[in-house]
């Protein structure tokens, strides 16, 4: 019991690791743009690239995870994160702050599907609930690097220091993961589920829970890149908006402690992926119509909490074992976070072009209904033979047995 105590706060101080690279930007960004003379366009990319970087290096990942064996992996990956994050401390030059983002990002795509398998290899019997303990440090972990950006900043009167300061969270994780994990975990077996480590491409079910995750992770990451900015653009005050973005975030944290419940309460992953999205969209409309933005924020926040913990959830349903687990998730995160990373540069280009967020948050409730559709395709039951159906064909097949057995 010890050991999974210890396993298990290891996760949840990797996983405060996951977001502040990211989430740290958007709270600094005037400061960066006005001290860099960057373009909305180009700003997006420090939100894009550690995404986009979550897409194309989610299989390789999984290969390196199988060969090497994924706690080592996942230590590894730590240290990248604390080398890209500290670095940043050095900024004087856009493609140097982009650069930064790259290597922080590469970090951070390979932990990522990793953690999916570890969880079902070392939680067999409580994967829901550490997925929650997960998620809740992810979201923690976002939440303070856009709620202590701005003091980090004014503290050491630099937005450069502001964003290298996260890089101490890193190098802690990475000390603890190797002094708690590595002791625990025997060496890799290559040859075993090498079949398994294969990214199930040719999957129509696979396909279906990578574009839910894509969609997901478009929305998201436009939220965590530009929120601040529409509610600016509303005519709120710069503390006011970076308020709010720290609510879109904290509130994930209870949403995510909670899933776990509903869950055990009522099963259908289904119900809480619909009803998620549509508590996304009640906010996004209360944006669009300009009402108290850390309400709208807020619901905001609870919908994308629930979405992400359920996006993690379902390719562990979809699987057998630790390594299909991590194959799966790869998948989904491979090819949506490279849907994803296209979210905060559509969203900037639009506000570039039409000089508002207005059409974006439109073009957003457009893209959380054809989440919802996508939701119910890849929770459909697999098609088979009806309970009722089968039975009628075992009499009919019983039947004609006997029949051929009596003209004998």
């Amino acid at each position: 019991m010890k050991k999974h105590i210890l396993i298990a706060i290891a996760l949840f101080v990797a996983s405060l690791n996951l977001r502040p690279a990211i989430n740290s930007i958007a709270p600094l960004l005037d400061s960066i743009r006005a001290d860099l003379g960057m373009s909305g366009a180009v700003a997006s990319l420090l939100t894009s690239i550690p995404v986009l970087c979550m897409g194309l290096f989610s299989p390789f990942a999984v290969k390196a995870g199988h060969k090497w064996g994924m706690e080592k992996v996942m230590g590894v990956s730590l240290i990248i994160i604390a080398v890209g994050t500290s670095i940043r401390v050095f900024t004087h030059s856009v493609l140097y702050l982009l650069l930064t983002a790259l290597i922080a990002g590469i970090g951070i795509a390979i932990i990522g599907p990793l953690l999916a398998g570890f969880i079902k290899k070392h939680f067999p019997n409580h994967v829901p609930s550490m997925i929650a303990v997960y998620t809740v440090a992810l979201t923690l972990g976002a939440a303070l690097g856009s709620a202590l950006s701005t003091p980090l900043q004014m503290i050491f009167d630099s937005w450069q220091y502001g964003l290298a300061s996260w890089a101490v969270v890193a190098a802690m994780a990475a000390v603890l993961w190797w002094w708690i994990v590595r002791p625990h975990v025997a060496s890799p077996k290559p040859a075993a589920g090498a079949a398994s480590a294969k990214l199930p491409w040719g999957n129509r079910k696979a396909w279906l829970l990578t574009l839910s995750f894509g969609l997901m992770a478009m929305l998201f990451y436009a939220y965590t890149a530009w929120l601040p900015q529409i509610i600016q653009g509303m005519g709120y005050s710069k503390s006011y908006a970076v308020t709010a973005l720290t609510l879109f975030v904290v509130i994930q944290i209870p949403v995510s402690l909670l899933m776990p419940l509903l869950l055990k309460k009522f099963p259908s992953r289904r119900l809480w992926l619909v009803a998620s999205a549509l508590i996304e969209l009640i906010g996004l409309v209360l944006l669009m119509l300009k009402a108290e933005p850390s309400v709208a924020a807020s619901l905001i926040g609870m919908g994308a909490g629930g979405l992400f913990s359920l996006n993690l959830l379902l390719p562990i349903d979809a699987t057998s074992n630790a390594q299909e687990a991590a194959s799966w998730s790869a998948m989904t995160q491979s090819a949506g976070y490279v849907i994803g990373a296209t979210g905060p540069i559509l969203a900037g280009k639009i506000h570039d072009t039409t000089d508002s967020f207005a059409t974006a948050v439109i073009g957003m409730m457009v893209l959380v209904l054809v989440m919802i559709v996508v939701q119910f395709a890849a929770t459909a039951a697999k098609r088979s033979i009806p309970q009722a159906e089968a039975v009628a064909k075992r009499t009919r097949l019983e039947f004609a047995g006997q029949s051929l057995a009596n003209k004998k």
